[in-house]
């Protein structure tokens, strides 16, 4: 975590009035100022031997309580050996650019309540704060997007499922990191061209992509199927990947999709 983060983790927590740290899991909420998430180390961790982590942002009007009742999830994390760490909005969506509920948010806020929950989760557990990929599902995949573009050293890889930026891609973002976008092909919830709701637009995926793609100098490599999934593969001189996986379906989320990911950043040396 780069000086920068960590100052403004202790800032998140300061202007909140930080509580001592209590013993918090994944029926109990990790309090961090008035926010909190939920945590599931892997069984059998050992306290001496840091894990890796996903970081998962819920969709609108989930719940952290909600991801961690997913007990085919937790069990595959654990059994990957990575804590499942579960994150929760402030109000029923993620307060990010362009979203209807405040389309003139900069997103400040939740890039600092990021910034505080892996300066805490990495206080409190034994995880390793270089092995940490962050994802999530629908509104989950647009804070995703946001965090890939603005704290990009803060997660070792990006995993947005169903979701992209709001009213398109942002004129700049900071360094390139790896990710994998999963989407499927008849979503009309989030469609891959992006849809108006109230005053604003869902971004359209694709222009999304090629903004990535230019700024962080990816080239296509290769085409590859896993599963239902079909992928292209891109990845730039530095190492980092940039990978598009379609399915045929609608607005879905499979936990195999994070075993997917996972292990393409493993692959590439992310993790």
């Amino acid at each position: 975590m780069t000086s920068r983060m960590f100052a403004t983790a202790l800032l998140f927590c300061a202007s909140f009035g930080a509580a001592p740290a209590m013993a918090c899991g994944p029926d109990t909420d990790c309090t961090i100022g008035d926010r909190f998430y939920r945590i599931a180390m892997p069984d059998g961790a050992d306290a001496a031997q840091p894990v890796g982590a996903i970081v998962f942002a819920h969709g609108y009007r989930g719940t952290a309580r909600g991801t961690m009742r997913n007990m085919n999830l937790r069990r595959m994390v654990s059994d990957m050996g990575l804590a499942l760490i579960a994150v929760k909005s402030a109000g029923p969506d993620w307060n990010i650019p362009g979203v209807p509920s405040n389309v003139d948010s900069t997103g400040t806020e939740e890039m600092a309540y990021f910034d505080a929950v892996i300066a805490d989760a990495t206080d409190r557990f034994a995880i390793d704060p270089d092995r940490i990929m962050m994802s999530g599902f629908s509104a989950g995949g647009m804070v995703t997007w946001e965090l890939a573009c603005h704290r990009p050293d803060l997660f070792a890889g990006f995993a947005p499922v169903a979701g992209t930026f709001w009213q398109g891609p942002p004129e700049t973002c900071e360094t390139p990191a790896s990710v994998v976008h999963i989407h499927g092909t008849q979503d009309s919830t989030v469609p891959l061209a992006g849809r108006r709701i109230a005053q604003t637009k869902q971004g359209d995926v694709m222009q999304v992509l090629d903004m990535y793609q230019s700024h962080g100098a990816f080239a296509p490599q290769s085409t590859a199927n896993a599963g239902d999934l079909s992928c292209a593969r891109q990845s730039n001189p530095q190492g980092d990947i940039l990978e598009f996986c379609t399915f045929e379906g609608g607005h879905s989320f499979r936990r195999s999709f994070l075993s997917y990911a996972w292990d393409r950043m493993v692959a590439a040396g992310q993790v």
